[in-house]
Protein backbone atom coordinates (compact mmCIF):
# COMPACT_ATOMS: atom_id res chain seq x y z
CA UNK A 1 0.00 0.00 0.00
CA UNK A 2 1.23 3.71 -1.04
CA UNK A 3 3.31 5.68 1.82
CA UNK A 4 -0.11 8.08 2.65
CA UNK A 5 -2.57 4.98 3.16
CA UNK A 6 -0.20 3.07 5.50
CA UNK A 7 0.45 6.47 7.84
CA UNK A 8 -3.25 6.48 7.62
CA UNK A 9 -4.35 2.94 8.48
CA UNK A 10 -1.67 2.84 11.57
CA UNK A 11 -3.05 6.63 12.58
CA UNK A 12 -6.20 4.86 13.76
CA UNK A 13 -8.38 7.96 13.14
CA UNK A 14 -9.27 10.10 10.60
CA UNK A 15 -10.96 13.55 10.76
CA UNK A 16 -13.51 14.41 8.00
CA UNK A 17 -15.79 17.38 7.10
CA UNK A 18 -19.28 16.52 6.31
CA UNK A 19 -22.28 18.90 4.80
CA UNK A 20 -22.26 22.21 6.44
CA UNK A 21 -26.21 23.16 7.97
CA UNK A 22 -27.99 26.31 8.79
CA UNK A 23 -26.28 26.22 12.24
CA UNK A 24 -22.68 26.49 11.57
CA UNK A 25 -22.13 25.17 15.20
CA UNK A 26 -19.60 22.33 15.42
CA UNK A 27 -20.89 18.60 14.64
CA UNK A 28 -18.95 15.73 15.50
CA UNK A 29 -19.87 12.32 14.37
CA UNK A 30 -17.95 8.99 14.96
CA UNK A 31 -17.52 5.89 12.88
CA UNK A 32 -15.81 2.56 13.32
CA UNK A 33 -14.64 -0.86 10.80
CA UNK A 34 -13.07 -1.74 7.79
CA UNK A 35 -9.82 -0.86 7.04
CA UNK A 36 -9.59 -1.57 3.29
CA UNK A 37 -11.40 1.34 2.21
CA UNK A 38 -9.72 3.93 4.92
CA UNK A 39 -7.72 5.30 2.26
CA UNK A 40 -10.35 6.39 -0.02
CA UNK A 41 -12.54 7.57 2.73
CA UNK A 42 -9.36 9.65 4.36
CA UNK A 43 -9.39 11.20 0.82
CA UNK A 44 -12.78 11.96 0.86
CA UNK A 45 -12.58 13.82 3.98
CA UNK A 46 -9.59 16.00 2.76
CA UNK A 47 -12.06 16.71 -0.37
CA UNK A 48 -15.39 17.44 1.14
CA UNK A 49 -13.52 19.25 3.89
CA UNK A 50 -12.52 22.10 1.41
CA UNK A 51 -16.11 23.63 1.39
CA UNK A 52 -17.48 22.18 4.23
CA UNK A 53 -15.63 22.97 7.30
CA UNK A 54 -17.93 22.76 10.52
CA UNK A 55 -18.29 19.24 10.36
CA UNK A 56 -15.81 16.24 11.55
CA UNK A 57 -16.42 12.96 11.57
CA UNK A 58 -13.91 10.91 13.29
CA UNK A 59 -13.21 6.90 12.13
CA UNK A 60 -11.66 4.27 13.26
CA UNK A 61 -9.61 1.97 11.29
CA UNK A 62 -10.08 -1.12 13.63
CA UNK A 63 -11.26 -3.61 10.72
CA UNK A 64 -14.96 -5.04 10.30
CA UNK A 65 -15.89 -7.10 12.60
CA UNK A 66 -14.75 -4.13 15.30
CA UNK A 67 -17.16 -1.63 12.53
CA UNK A 68 -20.25 -4.27 13.28
CA UNK A 69 -19.52 -4.50 17.11
CA UNK A 70 -19.60 -0.85 18.02
CA UNK A 71 -22.59 -0.13 15.71
CA UNK A 72 -24.59 -2.87 17.16
CA UNK A 73 -23.34 -1.74 20.55
CA UNK A 74 -24.32 2.08 19.41
CA UNK A 75 -20.86 3.36 19.96
CA UNK A 76 -20.60 5.26 16.88
CA UNK A 77 -22.68 6.79 14.19
CA UNK A 78 -22.19 4.60 11.64
CA UNK A 79 -19.75 1.42 11.09
CA UNK A 80 -17.79 0.50 7.71
CA UNK A 81 -17.62 -3.82 6.21
CA UNK A 82 -16.56 -5.60 3.74
CA UNK A 83 -18.30 -8.47 4.90
CA UNK A 84 -22.58 -7.77 5.55
CA UNK A 85 -23.75 -8.47 8.64
CA UNK A 86 -25.64 -11.20 9.49
CA UNK A 87 -29.03 -11.95 10.08
CA UNK A 88 -28.56 -12.51 13.60
CA UNK A 89 -26.44 -9.07 14.08
CA UNK A 90 -29.27 -7.33 12.04
CA UNK A 91 -31.80 -8.78 14.48
CA UNK A 92 -29.86 -7.20 17.88
CA UNK A 93 -30.27 -3.46 16.19
CA UNK A 94 -34.20 -4.91 15.41
CA UNK A 95 -33.92 -4.32 11.82
CA UNK A 96 -32.74 -0.46 11.93
CA UNK A 97 -29.64 -0.41 10.19
CA UNK A 98 -29.47 -0.46 6.37
CA UNK A 99 -25.92 -1.29 4.45
CA UNK A 100 -24.76 1.52 1.77
CA UNK A 101 -22.10 0.77 -0.93
CA UNK A 102 -19.47 2.95 -0.55
CA UNK A 103 -16.83 1.42 -3.48
CA UNK A 104 -15.75 -2.16 -4.84
CA UNK A 105 -13.00 -4.19 -4.46
CA UNK A 106 -11.41 -7.41 -5.45
CA UNK A 107 -10.01 -10.40 -3.67
CA UNK A 108 -7.07 -11.94 -5.03
CA UNK A 109 -5.14 -14.91 -4.97
CA UNK A 110 -1.39 -13.39 -4.46
CA UNK A 111 1.49 -15.78 -4.83
CA UNK A 112 5.37 -16.05 -4.47
CA UNK A 113 7.53 -18.35 -6.55
CA UNK A 114 10.89 -16.79 -7.79
CA UNK A 115 12.00 -17.62 -10.87
CA UNK A 116 8.08 -17.80 -12.74
CA UNK A 117 7.76 -14.72 -14.56
CA UNK A 118 4.23 -15.30 -16.10
CA UNK A 119 1.00 -14.39 -14.57
CA UNK A 120 -0.37 -17.74 -13.08
CA UNK A 121 -4.01 -18.89 -13.84
CA UNK A 122 -6.22 -20.35 -11.04
CA UNK A 123 -9.47 -22.17 -12.24
CA UNK A 124 -11.75 -22.28 -9.13
CA UNK A 125 -11.63 -26.26 -8.79
CA UNK A 126 -7.93 -25.35 -7.79
CA UNK A 127 -8.60 -22.73 -5.47
CA UNK A 128 -10.77 -24.73 -3.32
CA UNK A 129 -8.07 -27.95 -3.44
CA UNK A 130 -5.12 -25.52 -2.88
CA UNK A 131 -7.22 -23.92 0.74
CA UNK A 132 -8.75 -27.40 1.63
CA UNK A 133 -5.46 -28.72 1.87
CA UNK A 134 -6.20 -30.88 -1.37
CA UNK A 135 -3.52 -29.72 -3.63
CA UNK A 136 -0.26 -29.52 -1.88
CA UNK A 137 2.58 -28.93 -4.51
CA UNK A 138 2.83 -26.30 -7.65
CA UNK A 139 3.59 -29.28 -9.72
CA UNK A 140 0.39 -30.77 -8.98
CA UNK A 141 -1.11 -32.12 -12.84
CA UNK A 142 -4.14 -29.78 -11.72
CA UNK A 143 -2.14 -26.65 -11.33
CA UNK A 144 -0.38 -27.44 -14.34
CA UNK A 145 -3.28 -27.86 -16.29
CA UNK A 146 -4.56 -24.25 -16.34
CA UNK A 147 -0.83 -22.95 -16.91
CA UNK A 148 -0.12 -24.89 -19.58
CA UNK A 149 3.91 -24.21 -21.12
CA UNK A 150 4.96 -22.71 -17.75
CA UNK A 151 7.33 -24.75 -15.30
CA UNK A 152 5.84 -25.21 -11.87
CA UNK A 153 8.03 -26.26 -9.49
CA UNK A 154 8.16 -29.46 -7.68
CA UNK A 155 7.21 -27.08 -3.97
CA UNK A 156 5.11 -27.41 -1.26
CA UNK A 157 2.69 -25.09 -1.44
CA UNK A 158 2.56 -22.76 1.64
CA UNK A 159 -1.07 -21.65 2.36
CA UNK A 160 -1.27 -18.30 4.33
CA UNK A 161 -5.34 -16.86 5.12
CA UNK A 162 -5.98 -14.17 7.85
CA UNK A 163 -5.69 -15.43 11.70
CA UNK A 164 -8.55 -12.20 12.54
CA UNK A 165 -12.24 -12.24 11.33
CA UNK A 166 -12.34 -10.15 8.25
CA UNK A 167 -14.71 -8.85 5.46
CA UNK A 168 -11.62 -9.95 3.41
CA UNK A 169 -11.92 -13.68 4.75
CA UNK A 170 -15.83 -13.18 4.15
CA UNK A 171 -15.51 -12.88 0.72
CA UNK A 172 -13.06 -15.25 -0.60
CA UNK A 173 -14.73 -18.01 1.41
CA UNK A 174 -18.28 -17.34 -0.24
CA UNK A 175 -16.54 -17.30 -3.67
CA UNK A 176 -15.10 -20.67 -2.25
CA UNK A 177 -18.70 -21.89 -1.07
CA UNK A 178 -20.31 -20.80 -3.99
CA UNK A 179 -17.90 -22.51 -6.97
CA UNK A 180 -17.06 -25.44 -4.40
CA UNK A 181 -19.83 -28.08 -2.55
CA UNK A 182 -17.24 -29.82 -0.60
CA UNK A 183 -16.03 -25.98 1.19
CA UNK A 184 -19.71 -24.95 1.46
CA UNK A 185 -20.00 -28.28 3.91
CA UNK A 186 -16.69 -28.16 5.32
CA UNK A 187 -15.54 -25.00 6.05
CA UNK A 188 -18.64 -22.45 5.14
CA UNK A 189 -18.44 -18.85 4.38
CA UNK A 190 -17.66 -16.30 7.49
CA UNK A 191 -15.39 -13.75 8.80
CA UNK A 192 -13.55 -16.23 10.51
CA UNK A 193 -13.49 -19.68 9.59
CA UNK A 194 -11.75 -23.07 10.99
CA UNK A 195 -8.96 -23.61 8.10
CA UNK A 196 -8.37 -26.97 7.30
CA UNK A 197 -4.77 -25.70 6.40
CA UNK A 198 -2.57 -22.70 6.58
CA UNK A 199 -0.70 -20.34 8.26
CA UNK A 200 -2.28 -16.87 9.66
CA UNK A 201 -1.57 -13.85 9.22
CA UNK A 202 -2.64 -10.86 10.90
CA UNK A 203 -4.60 -8.06 8.22
CA UNK A 204 -4.54 -7.72 4.36
CA UNK A 205 -0.55 -6.43 5.54
CA UNK A 206 -0.10 -9.08 7.41
CA UNK A 207 -0.63 -12.09 5.06
CA UNK A 208 0.99 -9.26 2.38
CA UNK A 209 3.98 -9.46 4.24
CA UNK A 210 4.01 -13.40 4.70
CA UNK A 211 2.94 -13.76 1.11
CA UNK A 212 5.96 -11.90 0.29
CA UNK A 213 8.70 -13.03 2.08
CA UNK A 214 8.01 -16.75 1.68
CA UNK A 215 9.08 -18.79 -1.39
CA UNK A 216 6.04 -21.13 -3.08
CA UNK A 217 3.43 -19.52 -1.09
CA UNK A 218 0.08 -18.21 -1.69
CA UNK A 219 -2.73 -16.69 -0.01
CA UNK A 220 -5.35 -14.06 -0.69
CA UNK A 221 -5.56 -10.19 -0.29
CA UNK A 222 -7.22 -7.10 -1.77
CA UNK A 223 -6.00 -6.14 -4.60
CA UNK A 224 -5.00 -2.59 -3.65
CA UNK A 225 -2.47 -4.68 -1.25
CA UNK A 226 -0.81 -6.88 -4.23
CA UNK A 227 -0.26 -4.37 -6.60
CA UNK A 228 1.32 -1.07 -4.07
CA UNK A 229 2.97 -4.21 -2.80
CA UNK A 230 4.22 -5.25 -5.96
CA UNK A 231 3.17 -9.07 -5.20
CA UNK A 232 1.94 -12.01 -8.13
CA UNK A 233 -1.16 -12.20 -8.22
CA UNK A 234 -2.97 -14.71 -10.15
CA UNK A 235 -6.04 -14.41 -13.32
CA UNK A 236 -8.88 -16.43 -11.92
CA UNK A 237 -11.44 -18.49 -14.00
CA UNK A 238 -15.24 -16.99 -13.80
CA UNK A 239 -18.38 -18.89 -14.64
CA UNK A 240 -18.44 -17.47 -18.44
CA UNK A 241 -14.99 -19.75 -18.31
CA UNK A 242 -12.65 -17.07 -19.07
CA UNK A 243 -9.63 -16.22 -16.96
CA UNK A 244 -9.90 -12.69 -15.55
CA UNK A 245 -7.39 -10.48 -14.12
CA UNK A 246 -8.18 -8.36 -11.22
CA UNK A 247 -8.69 -5.19 -12.52
CA UNK A 248 -10.58 -1.75 -11.61
CA UNK A 249 -12.57 -2.71 -14.89
CA UNK A 250 -13.32 -5.80 -14.20
CA UNK A 251 -13.97 -5.27 -10.89
CA UNK A 252 -16.97 -3.22 -11.75
CA UNK A 253 -17.99 -5.44 -14.57
CA UNK A 254 -18.72 -8.01 -11.27
CA UNK A 255 -21.36 -5.87 -9.53
CA UNK A 256 -22.76 -4.84 -13.04
CA UNK A 257 -23.63 -8.25 -13.81
CA UNK A 258 -24.39 -9.07 -10.19
CA UNK A 259 -27.17 -6.38 -9.58
CA UNK A 260 -28.07 -4.90 -13.18
CA UNK A 261 -31.48 -6.12 -13.16
CA UNK A 262 -32.16 -5.43 -9.41
CA UNK A 263 -35.10 -3.20 -8.10
CA UNK A 264 -35.80 -0.17 -5.55
CA UNK A 265 -36.07 -2.79 -2.72
CA UNK A 266 -32.41 -4.89 -3.44
CA UNK A 267 -31.02 -5.38 -0.30
CA UNK A 268 -27.21 -4.09 -0.83
CA UNK A 269 -26.04 -6.92 1.79
CA UNK A 270 -26.38 -8.94 -1.96
CA UNK A 271 -23.07 -10.98 -2.81
CA UNK A 272 -21.46 -10.03 -6.21
CA UNK A 273 -19.20 -12.90 -6.48
CA UNK A 274 -19.10 -15.70 -8.87
CA UNK A 275 -21.46 -13.63 -11.44
CA UNK A 276 -22.21 -13.57 -14.73
CA UNK A 277 -20.91 -11.65 -17.36
CA UNK A 278 -17.55 -12.76 -19.75
CA UNK A 279 -15.52 -9.72 -18.30
CA UNK A 280 -16.24 -10.09 -14.86
CA UNK A 281 -13.78 -11.03 -11.83
CA UNK A 282 -15.66 -13.63 -9.81
CA UNK A 283 -14.13 -12.52 -6.37
CA UNK A 284 -15.45 -9.20 -5.78
CA UNK A 285 -17.26 -7.47 -3.56
CA UNK A 286 -18.61 -4.12 -2.15
CA UNK A 287 -17.40 -2.36 1.06
CA UNK A 288 -20.48 -0.66 3.04
CA UNK A 289 -20.95 1.61 5.43
CA UNK A 290 -23.64 0.78 8.01
CA UNK A 291 -26.26 3.55 8.91
CA UNK A 292 -29.37 3.64 10.84
CA UNK A 293 -32.44 3.90 9.17
CA UNK A 294 -34.24 4.94 11.91
CA UNK A 295 -32.82 8.39 13.46
CA UNK A 296 -33.14 10.42 16.49
CA UNK A 297 -31.14 14.05 15.49
CA UNK A 298 -32.33 15.74 12.47
CA UNK A 299 -28.87 17.40 12.47
CA UNK A 300 -26.63 14.56 13.00
CA UNK A 301 -29.11 12.57 10.30
CA UNK A 302 -28.50 15.28 7.76
CA UNK A 303 -24.98 15.49 8.25
CA UNK A 304 -24.12 12.21 7.38
CA UNK A 305 -26.45 11.43 4.76
CA UNK A 306 -25.16 14.37 3.25
CA UNK A 307 -21.59 12.86 3.43
CA UNK A 308 -22.72 9.50 2.03
CA UNK A 309 -24.59 11.48 -1.09
CA UNK A 310 -21.23 13.33 -2.12
CA UNK A 311 -19.37 10.75 -1.54
CA UNK A 312 -21.22 7.90 -3.68
CA UNK A 313 -21.12 10.68 -6.89
CA UNK A 314 -18.88 13.58 -6.86
CA UNK A 315 -16.32 11.30 -4.19
CA UNK A 316 -16.40 8.53 -7.05
CA UNK A 317 -14.00 10.12 -9.17
CA UNK A 318 -11.56 9.64 -6.50
CA UNK A 319 -11.82 5.88 -6.78
CA UNK A 320 -9.36 4.92 -9.68
CA UNK A 321 -6.30 7.04 -8.48
CA UNK A 322 -6.60 5.19 -5.57
CA UNK A 323 -6.91 1.62 -6.74
CA UNK A 324 -10.68 0.98 -5.80
CA UNK A 325 -13.21 0.34 -8.66
CA UNK A 326 -16.10 2.95 -8.84
CA UNK A 327 -19.86 2.19 -8.44
CA UNK A 328 -21.97 1.61 -11.32
CA UNK A 329 -24.44 3.74 -12.20
CA UNK A 330 -27.53 1.92 -11.36
CA UNK A 331 -26.24 1.11 -7.80
CA UNK A 332 -25.74 4.36 -7.67
CA UNK A 333 -29.40 5.67 -8.40
CA UNK A 334 -30.79 2.67 -5.87
CA UNK A 335 -27.94 4.41 -3.19
CA UNK A 336 -30.08 7.77 -3.81
CA UNK A 337 -33.45 5.76 -3.13
CA UNK A 338 -31.94 4.15 0.16
CA UNK A 339 -30.81 7.17 0.99
CA UNK A 340 -34.10 8.84 1.76
CA UNK A 341 -35.53 6.08 3.17
CA UNK A 342 -33.64 7.45 6.43
CA UNK A 343 -35.91 8.84 9.02
CA UNK A 344 -36.33 11.05 11.68
CA UNK A 345 -39.86 10.86 14.15
CA UNK A 346 -41.24 9.47 11.06
CA UNK A 347 -40.26 12.08 8.79
CA UNK A 348 -37.37 11.56 5.71
CA UNK A 349 -34.25 13.08 6.25
CA UNK A 350 -33.54 14.39 2.83
CA UNK A 351 -36.07 15.92 0.43
CA UNK A 352 -37.77 14.22 -2.33
CA UNK A 353 -36.09 16.32 -4.58
CA UNK A 354 -32.45 16.46 -2.90
CA UNK A 355 -29.77 15.85 -5.05
CA UNK A 356 -31.65 16.80 -8.70
CA UNK A 357 -28.25 17.43 -10.21
CA UNK A 358 -26.21 16.00 -8.58
CA UNK A 359 -23.25 14.43 -10.80
CA UNK A 360 -23.18 10.15 -10.64
CA UNK A 361 -20.57 7.34 -10.99
CA UNK A 362 -19.93 5.79 -14.54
Amino acid sequence: MHQLSRSLLLGAAAVVAAAPLAAQSEIRLTGAGATFPYPIYSKWVLEYTKTRPTVEINYQSIGSGGGIRQFMDHTVDFGATDGPMADSQIAVVRGNVLHIPTVLGAVVPAYNLPGISEQLKFTPEVLAGIFLGQITTWSDSRVAAANPGVQLPNQDIIVVHRSDGSGTTYVWTDYLAKVSSEWARRVGRAPSVNWPVGLGGRGNEGVASMVRRTPAAVGYIELVYATQNRISYGQVRNRAGQFVQATLASTTAAAAGAMGSLGPDTDFRVSITDPAGADAYPVASFTWILLPQQMSDQTRARTLLEFLWWATHEGQRYATDLGYAALPARVVELIEARLKTVTVAGRPVLPANYGGGARRAN
